[in-house]
Parts: C-alpha cells; structure tokens; sequence
C-alpha cells in the first residue's frame, strides 16, 4: 500500500478530527484546489473516496461538502481497484 500513496503523491496519515471519517486516519491526494482522494485507513484495510472542500485546511478538521466511497477494502492486485484511482489522476 505504501507504493501506491508514494506514486499517486498522498500525504502523510492524519487522525481525522471530523467525525467524517469516524475519526480514522486519512490520507489524500488532490486533483484540483476542492476536490481531494482520500484513503480511510479502517483497522487493517483501507476505503478511497472522492471528497469536495472549500479549502485543503479543512481536511481532517471539517465534514466535506461531499464524500463518495469509490472502493471499499482497496486492494492494489484487483484492476478495478486501481482503475478507481487512474480514473480521476489522468
């Protein structure tokens, strides 16, 4: 998993203190200046989604204007899974 946030430019793990993300740590990659990929780290599985904010300093701090789960437990091995993410880091 550490290849595919390394190669796609995700941030670092932070604790989400929004409740959005039911305070898991979270990572995100932006694809323009209000929306952002977002992996959930849940335990021992990670979810991706898209999200909108207003502002990049909002992730982790504030509830996204809007969050859409793209895969549930990512696995880099499926094709699908990465095609979520190739889809919108053309």
């Amino acid at each position: 998993m550490e290849n595919v946030l390394k190669y796609y430019e995700f941030s670092e793990f932070i604790k989400d203190n929004s409740e959005a993300f039911s305070n898991n740590e979270i990572a995100y990659t932006e694809l323009n200046e209000t929306h952002y990929l977002i992996f959930e780290k849940e335990k021992h599985q990670y979810n991706l989604y898209v999200s909108k904010y207003s502002s990049k300093s909002q992730i982790g701090k504030e509830k996204p204007e809007i969050l859409e789960i793209l895969v549930e437990n990512y696995d880099k091995s499926i094709p699908a899974h990465r095609l979520a993410i190739t889809q919108y880091l053309k």
